[in-house]
């Protein structure tokens, strides 16, 4: 018996009755409402797909048999205008039904909207299609009905800014006036519509790419280098300009000319330059330059430098931070002790402290060619034109000149350099032997009140931002730029995403990484905020 039992298939048995469940589905509001508009991103896609729900409810009230398009169906025909018409009427009609709701039961019913209502202003009233427009003044107006009339929508409604969008789109993208004419132009009253339109236009991701401005952030603290008590040098920054035309050698035929470039080296503290002539942009000219200047003002702790083409000058034929990569100069760096910090490709902003130096070196030996002429100049020329540049710029006053006759001596990086403080030598009678016991002191001196003056006048200069003085928004990573080429136009500039952030110590994001797509290929970009701007954040 038990056998048997367990042979038995219970799905087969016919004394077994199966369980059959049935749902319902009911719906509360028997009106097409909004929610369902939030699913669109245009309202081309909305006006279709309410035409085509149209179009079916239709079919199923025609009575002619040999019509095609009869019950659900997805039908290939293209709407026509009246189809589109009726779409847009029923989007508007829910969408006045949900939010002027009250006002529409009122005037239904023959009534008038409150004077504390702020719609009354306009003084709505129900057209024959149930929509609830303008009623204004300009009855008389020998205008267009819509133009006359519009019709009323809600400023801060999903369909609002469809159409915002919509007729943004129909006047190529241009500003906030010509977008709200256009929408007013089409019949359409937005309550609020200026702002809404301006909100929307600020979030445009085109105009972003056409008008948007390249991301800014706030002024970062001074770099500890910039603040140190330390010997001349100590930090230094570094960049390379030119080139100048020289004549090498002369030859029977005339004369055979060569090319020249200068590395200036500028103190991070106390802002004294240093100048050397290099006769190509090698990694061989490189060494010996930081040999030469090694071993005439000491070793450094720490170079910075630029690593974009403002390093190469105007030759543009080899990158500096391919230079530093190769194994001779790393070697030669690593071995005096010294590191090197480099900014960021394109960030020229970052290395202030020596671009202006170079600015004023060109200027002032803009000034000597245009004395001693270009035709005659030689290696040996211009390294004394260079070494009266570096004297000229290290004898320049840190600090306004005072008026003071307690204090004659000006503040400038000579004053520590050479340690001659350019004033005429204390009256009174000295033996060799005080000359020779006191020199210590007197240089130790001059240094003592290089250092003094250096804080308490020069270090206050550095205070005040004088500009990037308000803090922005972070750019994120996962965020979508558009990295800025002046290679190409801006509508070729390529768009990238930020993979890595490198936020400074006061937490503000100055520099980032980038990814950028191309043809299937992928490359990866260091670059400051400076140079991109931000479409879509994240």
């Amino acid at each position: 018996m038990t056998d048997n039992f367990a042979l038995v298939d219970p799905y087969s048995d016919t004394e077994i009755r199966p369980i059959v469940t049935a749902c319902i589905t009911g719906m509360k509001d028997k009106q097409l409402t909004s929610d369902r508009f939030q699913r669109f991103s245009s309202w081309k896609s909305l006006q279709r797909a309410i035409a085509s729900l149209i179009h079916v409810a239709c079919s199923f009230r025609s009575s002619n048999e040999s019509n095609t398009c009869s019950g659900w169906h997805l039908c290939s025909q293209a709407h026509t205008v009246s189809e589109l018409l009726k779409a847009k009427n029923v989007i508007i009609r829910s969408v006045q039904k949900e939010s002027f709701s009250k006002d529409i039961e009122t005037l239904s019913k023959g009534g008038n909207i409150s004077s504390k209502v702020p719609l009354s202003k306009l003084n709505p009233f129900l057209d024959e299609d149930g929509l609830l427009r303008v009623g204004g003044r300009l009855k008389l107006a020998d205008v267009s009905y819509p133009e006359k009339n519009p019709v009323i929508l809600p400023g801060k409604h999903h369909v609002s800014a469809l159409l915002i969008r919509h007729y943004h789109e129909r006047v190529e993208h241009q500003g906030r006036i010509f977008t709200e004419g256009a929408i007013r132009a089409a019949g359409l009253w937005l309550i609020g519509g200026k702002r809404c339109i301006s909100s929307i236009l600020h979030a445009c991701v085109t105009c972003r790419k056409l008008r948007g401005k390249l991301e800014m952030q706030k002024m970062s603290d001074l770099p500890p280098e910039r603040l140190s008590v330390s010997p001349p040098f100590t930090y230094t920054g570094l960049d390379v300009f030119g080139p100048w035309t020289v004549v090498a050698r002369r030859t029977r035929g005339g004369q055979a000319l060569s090319k020249r470039w200068a590395v200036l080296f500028t103190c991070m503290s106390t802002r004294a330059v240093h100048i050397e002539v290099i006769m190509s942009m090698d990694s061989s000219s490189c060494i010996n330059a930081l040999r030469r200047f090694f071993a005439i003002r000491g070793p450094a702790k720490q170079l910075q430098s630029d690593c974009g083409t403002n390093f190469i000058g105007a030759s543009n034929e080899l990158e500096f931070h391919k230079v530093v990569q190769e194994t001779k100069v790393q070697r030669y760096i690593n071995n005096e002790g010294c590191t090197w910090a480099f900014n960021p490709p394109h960030s020229s902003h970052m290395g202030g402290a020596w671009e202006r130096m170079i600015g004023l070196a060109r200027r002032i030996l803009d000034s000597m060619l245009m004395r001693e002429g270009h035709s005659n100049l030689s290696d040996e020329v211009l390294s004394t034109l260079m070494a009266e540049v570096t004297a000229i710029i290290n004898s320049r006053p840190l600090v306004p000149v005072s008026m003071d006759a307690e204090s004659p001596l000006v503040l400038t990086p000579a004053m520590l350099l050479t340690q001659k403080a350019g004033s005429p030598p204390p009256t009174g009678n000295f033996s060799e032997k005080d000359i020779y016991k006191r020199q210590w002191r007197q240089v130790q001196s001059l240094a003592n009140q290089f250092w003094c003056r250096w804080k308490q006048e020069y270090l206050q200069t550095l205070q005040v931002r004088h500009k990037w003085q308000e803090p922005y928004p972070n750019i994120q990573e996962g965020d979508i730029v558009l990295l800025k080429d002046n290679q190409v136009a801006r509508n070729e500039w390529p768009m990238a995403l930020v993979t890595s952030v490198f936020p400074g110590q006061d937490g503000k994001v100055r520099k980032v990484e980038l990814k950028v797509t191309k043809e299937g290929s992928s490359k990866t970009f260091l670059r400051p905020i400076s140079e991109v701007i931000l479409l879509l954040g994240k």
